[in-house]
C-alpha cells in the first residue's frame, strides 16, 4: 500500500498539469458513443442507475455502478477505485463497459438499417479531481484520460476494424448543500467537453439535478442531462438513481 500511495503521489503533478473539473460524489454512467451516423433530432432516454460506495481504508473507496438506458435498450457497468491523495485531490482509475443493440445504434444515428449487430465497447479511464468550496458552493475540477477499445463492428454493410483511441474529458461543476429537515439535500449542474484523438471535441454534456439522502446509507438522485455528439442525435436523459453508501469499518 505504501509503494501504491508513493506511485499516486508521483501522478499528481501530471494531472494538476491536465486538471480542468469535475463533480466527484455523482456517476460518470451515460456514456453511450456509438460510431458517428448522420444523426439530427433528438430521443428521450429514461435511464435509471445504482452505485455502491465501499469504503476500504480512510482514504480509498470502491465504488460499484450499473446502469440502463431504456430507450435505447442499453446496459452499462463501471467499477472506480478512488485514492484521496490530499485534502483536495483525488485520483480515480475505472474501468467502463457499455453495450448498444443495434436498433439502438440505428435509432441515434438516424439509419434504418445501417447497423446490424451490437456494439460494444471497454473503457479504461483515469482521472484527477480537485474539489475546493467557495462560501457554501463546492466546486469540482477534473481532468479525465480514456483509453477506448474500439470493437469490430458492420456498419453500412461494411466492417470496420477494431482499434484503440485516446479521449480527454474535462468537466466543471457546482453543488451546494441545503438543509432539509435535519438532512442536507445536495442540488448540483455541471458542464463537460469530450475530446476524441483524430476526430476533435465531439461531445458536450450539461447536467443538473439533486442528491437527496433517505436514509442513513442511501441517497436518491433524480437529475436531467443534454448530451449532442457529431454525427449521431442528441440525447436527453431523464434519470433516476439510487446511492448505497456502506459504513466504513
Amino acid at each position: 500500500m505504501q509503494r501504491l500511495i508513493k506511485f499516486t503521489v508521483h501522478l499528481v503533478p501530471t494531472f494538476l498539469m491536465l486538471l480542468f473539473v469535475s463533480l466527484g460524489a455523482l456517476c460518470a454512467a451515460q456514456e453511450v458513443d456509438v460510431p458517428s451516423g448522420r444523426g439530427s433530432g433528438a430521443v428521450v432516454a429514461p435511464t435509471g442507475w445504482t452505485e455502491f460506495i465501499a469504503p476500504v481504508q480512510q482514504r480509498i473507496d470502491l465504488k460499484f455502478y450499473g446502469f440502463y438506458i431504456g430507450e435505447l435498450k442499453a446496459p452499462s457497468a463501471q467499477f472506480d477505485a478512488t485514492f484521496r491523495a490530499t485534502k483536495f485531490l483525488s485520483i480515480t482509475p475505472s474501468y467502463l463497459y457499455y453495450s448498444v443493440p443495434a436498433d439502438g445504434l440505428n435509432e441515434l444515428a438516424n439509419r434504418s438499417r445501417g447497423f446490424t449487430n451490437t456494439y460494444e465497447e471497454h473503457q479504461f479511464r483515469i482521472d484527477g479531481t480537485v474539489m475546493f468550496s467557495i462560501h457554501k458552493f463546492e466546486v469540482s475540477e477534473r481532468n479525465m484520460y480514456v483509453r477506448r477499445f474500439l470493437p469490430t463492428y458492420m456498419y453500412g454493410g461494411k466492417s470496420l476494424p477494431e482499434k484503440e483511441i485516446n479521449r480527454y474529458r474535462n468537466k466543471i461543476a457546482v453543488a451546494y448543500p441545503l438543509a432539509v429537515k435535519g438532512r442536507i439535500w445536495k442540488p448540483f449542474a455541471s458542464y463537460e467537453a469530450f475530446y476524441d484523438q483524430g476526430s476533435g471535441w465531439t461531445k458536450n454534456r450539461a447536467w443538473t439535478g439533486i442528491t437527496v439522502p433517505t436514509e442513513k446509507h442511501v441517497s436518491f438522485q433524480p437529475s436531467y442531462m443534454w448530451e449532442n455528439t457529431n454525427g449521431i442525435k442528441d440525447l436527453r436523459y431523464l434519470m433516476f438513481g439510487l446511492i448505497f453508501r456502506m459504513p466504513s469499518r
